[in-house]
């Protein structure tokens, strides 16, 4: 072989050898960007799997615990002998986010109850300034305050936030409610003409604006733990929320 030969055929087999290292470096980017991906792929799933198992609501006991309507038309929901933690529920019937918390933890309050680790106090309250929505959360927190009978109050509640109207229309209406007062096993002697009659008004404002001012209250829901407002992230939570219910119980 010439000496021009032997020249060209190293440069040739140079050739070769970059080519073939061009080749494994390729493969090998495509598997660091495979790994990446895979890696970022999990990362967002252990993210979407821990958000959506924080967030799932609980199964509802089958016993509800001792619920009592109190004076001020505030609700107690507790075992016997439970003072504490104290769990207070700042609520208003129109409200969305409202019922929004009702239907992913409202639950989890119950079963903290029933299970004895905490005193739930049930607030409704009327937050709103204007209308419809005012007029809305006045006649529907007015016509709660004509139960006195706990069970049949939690049923009615949960009934008024099942049907909770927009904020844009007339809603809660007297004769719905008298309705869904029936529905929930209210039928003593005069809560129709109670709620059809809206008696108790003033009470509800009254009671508003008391706590509205003592709580320092910026909206519905709030939820107090022993006097100290939760996070909404921790609220709409059930996890999250038992656990700090739970550890504040120790």
């Amino acid at each position: 072989m010439s000496k021009g030969d032997r020249a060209k055929s190293a440069r040739e087999k140079i050739k070769a050898q970059q080519a073939a290292d061009r080749v494994r470096e390729r493969r090998r980017k495509a598997v660091t960007y495979a790994t990446v991906s895979v890696v970022a792929v999990a990362a967002v799933g252990l993210g979407v799997w821990y958000a959506a198992s924080t967030s799932q609501a609980e199964q509802a006991g089958g016993q509800l615990p001792p619920t009592t309507v109190n004076p001020d038309g505030s609700v107690t929901m507790a075992q016997s002998g439970v003072t504490k933690p104290v769990v207070d529920i700042f609520e208003d019937f129109q409200c969305p986010a409202c019922k929004q918390m009702e239907e992913v933890s409202g639950s989890t309050f119950r079963n903290l109850a029933a299970e004895g680790k905490a005193k739930v106090v049930y607030h409704p309250i009327t937050i709103f300034s204007t209308d419809p929505t005012k007029s809305n959360s006045l006649r529907a927190g007015a016509a709660a305050r004509c139960l006195s009978d706990g069970k049949q109050w939690i049923a009615f509640h949960d009934l008024l936030y099942k049907n909770q109207p927009s904020e844009t229309v007339e809603g809660f209406k007297t004769d719905q409610m008298v309705d869904w007062a029936k529905q929930a096993g209210a039928t003593g002697a005069g809560i129709d003409t109670c709620i059809t009659g809206q008696k108790n008004v003033q009470a509800q404002l009254d009671y508003s604006a008391k706590v509205m001012k003592e709580q320092k209250l910026g909206g519905t829901p709030t939820v107090k733990l022993n006097g100290t407002a939760l996070d909404n992230k921790v609220v709409f939570a059930p996890k999250d929320l038992r656990d700090a219910v739970t550890k504040a119980a120790k």
